[in-house]
């Protein structure tokens, strides 16, 4: 059997390395003889997959923040077209990536009809679409969809597109990590001392947008805390130069954390963290660590966004997204000040209610996400489920 990925960005490429491992282990186990292609990035090369290119540079949110990416991604689609033209594989897997995964689905469904289309992780139409217009984008192209959101299972159902609720696959890797004793030991660090791990950034723009708020409120952190200390995990290499920039520039007392397998061990080792919107919003909470979750676009998007679209959406955090209420503080755009962040973070960073609370709002979320078998489940159903239309 020959299965074509397509995913982007970071999270995708973590997440599509998961499905990846799983696929490779259900395969063994149905006696299938398994060949993976895929656009995605390096953690997918190394659980086995073919690379046709490489997409985790070129992700972005926003009208404005897009327009740098148009030609990569274009040529990177370009490139996948072509293949699966010379190549058809036996099933396609759309994993989030909205706009290009979208357009390789339209062209899947002119030129390759036959070959079913499943989408693993759909992008969050069930949250932010003002009208119905992706969610029919996502129908016209996809068979049958592997939710991970209860919330997201039951909005597709609702649009009469086939739809298998399998829980979420973070909660397999993130009883891996090890607890926050373990986690400080392993990264030689004071058991006793106050930490704050700083997730600033997994693509570019949120280098220019969110990285000097969250050095901001480091640098206040800092001043109201003695012997605090800061934790920063590099999401990918080449953003190493502008994050060791903000830190020495604000003189904090910080790790670099470049080993990206030791990102999860950053995370547990700390007290709260400060964190973009996305998928580690999860890895946070699945390690019970307290976090503020900050979200900034292109201040022209913003406003397009707010005044002639009306975009309005109830939560941003997946966190929240799980059992669609307020679970961790969420600071939007001009909410998102360095003050403002230090504020929530000095809140959540020294026991009490909200910490407690939080902790037990952490609790019933990972009741909701499964049993930790989501990715083997989304891969026997790929392997074996017979579409017909």
């Amino acid at each position: 059997m020959h299965i074509f990925i397509s995913t982007g960005e970071v999270s995708g490429d973590l997440q599509g390395s998961l499905l990846v491992e799983a696929l490779f282990r259900q395969a063994e186990a149905l006696n299938i003889d398994l060949k993976i292609t895929a656009l995605g990035g390096d953690r997918m090369a190394a659980a086995g997959a073919e690379l046709l290119g490489n997409t985790t540079r070129i992700g972005s949110i926003g009208l404005v923040e897009s327009l740098p990416y148009i030609i990569p991604t274009l040529r990177v689609q370009g490139q996948a077209k072509r293949y699966l033209k010379q190549n058809p594989p036996d099933r396609i897997i759309l994993i989030d990536y909205v706009g290009p995964n979208i357009a390789i689905g339209n062209f899947v469904r002119r030129r390759l009809p036959q070959v079913p289309v499943f989408y693993y992780i759909a992008p969050q139409a069930w949250v932010w679409s003002f009208n119905d217009r992706n969610t029919k984008a996502i129908a016209k192209v996809t068979d049958r969809i592997l939710a991970i959101f209860p919330e997201e299972a039951r909005y597709f159902a609702e649009y009469g597109i086939d739809v298998n609720y399998i829980g979420h696959p973070l909660v397999a890797k993130m009883k891996q990590c090890p607890n926050k004793m373990d986690a400080r030991d392993k990264l030689g660090l004071n058991p006793d001392q106050k930490i704050v791990t700083l997730l600033p950034a997994s693509r570019r723009q949120e280098l220019k947008y969110l990285l000097p708020s969250i050095v901001g409120a480091a640098k206040i952190l800092q001043q109201r805390i003695p012997n605090l200390k800061f934790l920063i995990p590099v999401a990918l290499p080449h953003y190493r130069n502008a994050i060791a920039t903000a830190v020495n520039e604000a003189g904090l007392n910080a790790i670099l954390i470049e080993n990206p397998h030791y990102a999860p061990v950053a995370i547990a080792a700390a007290d709260v963290a400060i964190t973009k919107s996305g998928t580690v919003n999860l890895e946070v909470a699945l390690l019970d660590v307290p976090q503020v979750v900050l979200y900034k676009i292109h201040p022209l998007t913003a406003w397009i966004a707010r005044w002639i679209v009306r975009f309005s959406i109830p939560f941003m955090s997946a966190v929240n997204l799980m059992l669609m209420r307020g679970i961790v503080p969420e600071l939007w755009q001009e909410e998102a000040s360095a003050e403002n962040i230090a504020k929530e973070a000095l809140s959540l960073i020294h026991a009490g209610d909200r910490r407690d609370q939080i902790f037990a709002d952490y609790a019933e979320m990972r009741s909701v996400m499964g049993d930790g078998t989501a990715c083997d489940v989304a891969a026997r159903d790929i392997l074996t489920t017979t579409i017909s239309r």
